[in-house]
């Protein structure tokens, strides 16, 4: 068992390891210190990314970062690592419910236009327009036509936010099968996460391989050189969290302090 002493006696890392090496078991202290590696390195980006905001503020930049991925792939987590240490006032974080009777008479692209960043800002997208590629078509929520229609003005309307000065990042976090289901079963026993199942997560693993056709199909025509997709291995999910934050400090030219 760990006391208050050997905290207060190792404040090293390298002998705050050695204490707990002796005090828990092999597979507790492997777990332990991965643990210890992800909050540290989560740490280290996380003060990178309040250098990037800061850069964009001061010059005006507009960052729009989207995340895709099937149902408990980890996007929302992911998007709350990111946002944790930055200022509220440059960001939004942007997770759109069903459309209202007026919206769904506007061109599709409208209501995601009313949240795009301004200035200084950077938005995130717990999914996005790209939601008319796989949820939309696979659920039945548009017809043929506005998939179609969608799949044709996609890349350029994306092309056009581009050539505005708007920085695009399409993220994909993909999971197994069986990931997937292990983590709807987490979700439906824990009281405090309940409320996230929605019924549309209880048709997904059935729906499974048609998620898949679409996924294609999405990744297939709307990977273009000036708004490519960046997919994420999000199994584990500590490492998928790093990988998004790594990759969004590595995707935008911003000067860090550091």
């Amino acid at each position: 068992m760990l006391s208050k002493e050997d905290f207060d006696s190792h404040s090293e890392k390298e002998l705050f390891k050695e204490v707990l090496n002796s005090k828990l078991s092999k597979s507790r202290h492997d777990s332990l210190m991965d643990a210890i590696e992800y909050e540290s390195e989560l740490l280290k980006l996380q003060a990178e990314l309040v250098d990037l905001q800061q850069w964009a503020a001061k010059h005006k930049k507009r960052i729009c970062i989207l995340f895709e991925g099937r149902d408990a792939a980890g996007k929302g987590g992911a998007i709350r690592r990111a946002i944790q240490h930055l200022n509220p006032r440059h960001l939004q974080v942007v997770a759109l419910d069903v459309p209202s009777a007026d919206e769904k008479k506007q061109w599709f692209f409208q209501r995601y236009i009313n949240h795009l960043p301004k200035p200084g800002e950077i938005v995130f997208f717990d999914r996005s327009w790209c939601n008319r590629a796989v949820v939309e078509p696979v659920n039945g929520f548009c017809t043929q036509k506005q998939y179609e229609t969608f799949m044709g003005q996609v890349n350029e309307f994306e092309k056009m936010l581009i050539e505005s000065d708007t920085y695009i990042i399409k993220i994909y976090f993909s999971i197994s099968k069986e990931e997937q289901a292990k983590r709807f079963e987490e979700i439906k026993t824990n009281p405090l996460k309940q409320w996230k199942i929605t019924p549309v997560d209880l048709r997904a693993q059935e729906l499974w391989d048609t998620y898949t056709h679409y996924k294609k199909m999405m990744f297939a025509k709307t990977h273009s050189a000036h708004a490519p997709w960046h997919i994420i291995e999000a199994n584990p999910k500590m490492n998928a969290r790093l990988e998004a934050l790594e990759l969004i400090l590595n995707t935008i030219p911003y000067e860090s302090k550091n």
